[in-house]
């Protein structure tokens, strides 16, 4: 553990002369961030794919957060550029830079405890070509205290180097949301720490020159972290609420949705919405949380009853779905059953811990047949992550099923027409999302 009683080295913080960045992690969080800086400083993004690299230097972003005439704007070849991006998958081709972001994924095992093994990969990889007067800044999700313990000794075991003697680190928490073509990376605020005043100050001025929104600096990288588990702990801890919520007036036939707009009415009532929850941050960050809690010797009965509560959505909308087809008379064996959506949200890529999985597992369980339509995820990805097919064109589907799930809210469902889907009459339909008139469907959240 590392021992910050006092900032015996900060007056050993120099900013350097020249700034060049190494962004580690090219995903939907690091390659933002690489594509921001690279306006106004010479960067280099590494990520150990080299399929991505490839297609990243072909102007290319699967993730859909940065289109290809952005990426062609600061695409650079001249590594003596002042501006500009070059893209590697060598290690020894950031040996050159002078700050480096961590931004690789932190998610959790089969048994929810986090895991930091490709934040410690990376740690190494950094660790091995780290120079004295080096700034290391990391904006994994972690839980607090990860950095200074888990990650700073990694990086001085691996390179030599003593912290706040010779290098120093930060933590800035990303706020990046998928899909979002509103709240991107330059306006919103960003929460930034350093490991000495100094650092602090020199980190907090290097996210301020890109970040129009402005930045919040943390007293503590301790500080900074923990204020990222509990904002999307809180997320998750109220849309358990409102999923809960969702199963009582199910019982009780009173709609749901109804029930929320009339109690939005109240000026300060939160507006949030049951449903399935995944994806690589409100699904997960609490359980980084919630670990370190039990450590400490608390036990979190709020933030673990709110994830076991939404981790079982999917298992209950499956059911419900069950329920619904055998009042119809409709034999649940041998169905035709239609999942629409797979990825984690709508009108997004990501199929990240996607919760969607739970409902055609139950499903098939059953013997049901399920079938995925899905515009928006890449069938490879899904295949090699959750060993289940998806067809992206629309014209595939057989248009004779015996219930559809709207799992996902893509804009795309709106224009569906399920008369031609449904096998007859009987046939149901699920609207998790409510994105349907309530008439429309069968039954819904």
């Amino acid at each position: 553990m590392i021992d910050q009683s006092s900032n015996q080295f900060s007056e050993k913080f120099v900013p350097p002369a020249s700034t060049h960045i190494a962004i580690i992690g090219l995903g939907y969080v690091g390659l933002p961030l690489a594509v921001e800086f690279a306006k106004k400083y010479p960067v280099k993004g590494f990520d150990i794919k080299q399929s991505r690299v490839d297609e990243l230097n072909q102007a290319f972003d699967r993730t859909l957060e940065t289109d290809s005439a952005v990426l062609l704007s600061v695409l650079t070849t001249d590594a003596g550029a002042g501006t500009g991006l070059i893209f590697t998958s060598s290690v020894q081709d950031i040996a050159s830079c002078n700050i480096y972001i961590i931004a690789v994924p932190t998610p959790t095992d089969q048994y929810n405890r986090p895991d930091l093994s490709l934040l410690i990969k990376a740690s190494k990889s950094v660790g091995s070509i780290l120079k004295a007067s080096d700034v290391v800044i990391y904006e994994s999700t972690v839980y607090p205290g990860a950095t200074e313990d888990v990650c700073i000794p990694v990086l001085e075991q691996t390179s030599g180097l003593k912290f706040n003697n010779d290098f120093f680190a930060g933590y800035s928490p990303e706020r990046i949301n998928p899909g979002d073509k509103v709240h991107t990376l330059t306006n919103i605020l960003k929460v930034t720490s350093g490991s000495t005043t100094e650092a602090a100050d020199f980190i907090d001025g290097l996210y301020r020159s890109i970040i129009t929104a402005g930045t919040h600096k943390a007293p503590s990288i301790k500080v900074a972290e923990a204020c990222k588990v509990i904002e999307n702990s809180q997320r998750d801890i109220n849309i358990a609420f409102v999923n809960e919520l969702a199963k009582i007036f199910n019982m009780m036939n009173i709609d749901t949705h109804a029930v929320l707009e009339a109690a939005g009415t109240k000026w300060n009532f939160l507006n949030f919405k049951p449903g399935l929850v995944g994806g690589h941050c409100t699904g997960v960050d609490p359980y980084y949380l919630a670990q370190k809690a039990q450590e400490v010797g608390y036990h979190p009965e709020i933030i673990l009853a709110g994830r076991r509560l939404n981790d079982g959505m999917g298992n209950y909308v499956a059911l419900e779905v069950i329920k619904l087809m055998i009042k119809n008379d409709i034999s649940v064996k041998h169905s035709n059953i239609l999942v629409l959506g797979f990825t984690f949200k709508e009108n997004c890529p990501d199929v990240r811990n996607t919760r969607v999985i739970d409902i055609v597992k139950v499903l098939s369980g059953f013997e049901a047949h399920c079938e995925i339509y899905d515009p928006w995820a890449d069938p490879v990805e899904v295949k090699q992550e959750y060993g289940v097919d998806t067809v992206k064109d629309v014209d595939k589907l057989r248009g004779n099923y015996d219930a559809i799930v709207i799992a996902v809210g893509h804009r795309e469902f709106l224009k569906l027409n399920y008369s031609l889907l449904k096998k007859n009459d009987l046939s149901i339909i699920y609207d998790i999302k409510g994105i349907l008139e309530k008439d429309l469907v069968n039954g819904r959240l």
